[in-house]
């Protein structure tokens, strides 16, 4: 048996950028970082040569082609794998349509997970490449890049997606006080909605390609990414609420269906009590308010939206990792 352990994730600048309809022009670039909130995948054998996979449903199929979750059945095509397997996962908060990346989190902990059960050793780099084309080029999800790379390799950090298909991942090297109180200043919020990302993207991605000042917008976002990036190497926590309340403003132009009028009137409320910036996670339309704001001034934000659930988070600085090996009765944790 093997568990792999995979983080969600918050991004703070940038989103978009890692569209393909973005950076295959010029490159785009997001600041994101891991959280200690995670997808968790068990990979078994099975006695016969069937394939069990449970999720929100279960699935039990003589073979590959069988499966209809199409993350699960792509990802043993690639890894060859045929049968003989179960397949299980579970997550600490809601999957599915909050913002917070769980499905690129879900396939980079799989890939982890049968890797480590075929005895290999797959690293961040492989996870996040080998994830993206599950996700993007055999399942044609119209996503980016941004969550299969921070579900892969964690920490705090500054993502450059090239015309040429590569990523650069770097480390924001600052004082541990300032990422303590970056931390510290977040107020994640659940707004109780979901949604699928797919018709905002894909939507996102047509204005990227067919229309100017969506993508001049676009490019002022990717700014604010490395503007965020260097703030923070700079130690310096004064400009954060202010690239992400641009950020915010920036984005709802990109695509209807990214805020809502209850949105809006959630946000001004926490900028009223005094949050200094803020977004929607993910594609937008619901899951995650993420509100930046001095410490002191969240009671009074979370007073001022009652009908919204906070969510403690801290930064996580692992990217997906095997947490549980059992071989022959002997367990390795």
């Amino acid at each position: 048996m093997i568990i792999s352990r995979t983080p969600l994730r918050v991004s703070f600048a940038g989103g978009g950028s890692d569209l393909r309809a973005y950076y295959a022009h010029e490159p785009g670039a997001v600041v994101a970082t891991a959280i200690d909130k995670y997808i968790y995948i068990t990979v078994n054998n099975k006695f016969d040569r069937e394939i069990r996979a449970s999720y929100s449903i279960t699935e039990m199929v003589p073979s590959v082609a069988d499966l209809r979750h199409e993350l699960i059945r792509e990802s043993l095509r690639v890894l060859g794998i045929d049968g003989g397997i179960e397949i299980t996962s579970i997550s600490d908060i809601p999957s599915q349509g909050t913002g917070l990346g769980s499905s690129s989190s879900y396939t980079v902990g799989l890939l982890n997970a049968l890797h480590a059960h075929a005895h290999n050793y797959a690293g961040a780099e492989r996870l996040a490449r080998e994830a993206c084309h599950i996700e993007i080029d055999r399942c044609a999800k119209p996503i980016g890049k941004q969550d299969q790379y921070i579900a892969a390799f964690g920490g705090l950090q500054f993502m450059q997606f090239n015309p040429d298909e590569s990523v650069f991942v770097d480390p924001i090297i600052c004082r541990p006080e300032t990422r303590a109180q970056l931390q510290s200043r977040l107020l994640m919020l659940y707004t109780g909605m979901t949604r699928s990302a797919d018709g905002v993207l894909l939507e996102q991605s047509r204005n990227l390609t067919s229309d100017a000042t969506r993508r001049d917008t676009q490019r002022a976002m990717t700014q604010l990414a490395g503007d965020l990036r260097d703030a923070l190497c700079r130690d310096d926590l004064s400009v954060v609420g202010e690239i992400l309340h641009e950020g915010w403003m920036l984005k709802k132009r990109l695509a209807s269906g990214i805020s809502t009028d209850t949105i809006d009137t959630w946000y001004e409320r926490a900028r009223a009590r005094g949050a200094e910036g803020g977004k929607i996670l993910g594609a937008g339309g619901g899951g995650f308010l993420l509100v930046y704001a001095p410490v002191e001034r969240h009671p009074a934000i979370m007073a001022a939206l009652p009908e919204l659930r906070p969510i403690p988070i801290r930064f996580e600085p692992q990217g997906s990792k095997i947490i549980y090996v059992e071989e022959g009765g002997v367990a390795h944790v």
